[in-house]
């Protein structure tokens, strides 16, 4: 594959993150958004370009909590996949987490073999959370908070994928 850069998403991108989407969203491998909601949360975005300024992947951090964030809409285009494109943008936003100071990652995905083999494992049925915290996710509108926390309200619209989790090193 051409020479691939990993940049921050920038409003412009929003056309190219749906394009990537869109046939993953057909499959019911991601979840598609309104075009809005990618404008609202793009600063969570990276993409991958190649040499033209085509978009062939795109992925996003969303901050859950304070030690909780979770890996969004990692996707690349199928002329991608297998190059390391998921590779470099998952390592991205891992770095991410580790410099906004979150201590695990969590994310909603049917590539179970390619999320274990950069450290996430399948969460148990209820992940640990201080009832505190528990009760404060719970006041998020956010489904991937629901997801994360395995909501009731959130089984008839789950597409059937793995919740799985990453602790990051303290001080990484």
């Amino acid at each position: 594959m051409a020479e691939i850069r990993i940049r921050p998403a920038r409003t412009s991108d929003v056309h190219g993150i749906k394009e990537l989407v869109a046939p993953m969203a057909a499959e019911r491998i991601l979840i598609t958004k309104d075009t809005v909601t990618y404008y609202e949360s793009i600063q969570e975005f990276v993409v991958a370009e190649d040499e033209s300024g085509t978009l062939v992947g795109c992925g996003a951090l969303h901050v859950m909590w304070e030690d909780l964030a979770e890996v969004r809409t990692l996707a690349t285009s199928p002329a991608a996949r297998g190059h390391g494109v998921g590779t470099r943008m998952l390592r991205e936003l891992m770095a991410r987490a580790e410099r906004l100071g979150v201590s695990r990652v969590f994310c909603l995905t049917f590539e179970v073999g390619f999320f274990a083999a950069h450290g996430f494992e399948v969460m148990a049925n209820q992940e640990t959370i201080p009832a505190e915290v528990f009760g404060e996710l719970l006041r998020s509108h956010d489904e991937g908070v629901a997801e994360f926390l395995d909501l009731a309200r959130v089984k008839p619209n789950t597409l059937g994928n793995t919740r799985m989790i990453r602790s990051l090193s303290p001080g990484a």
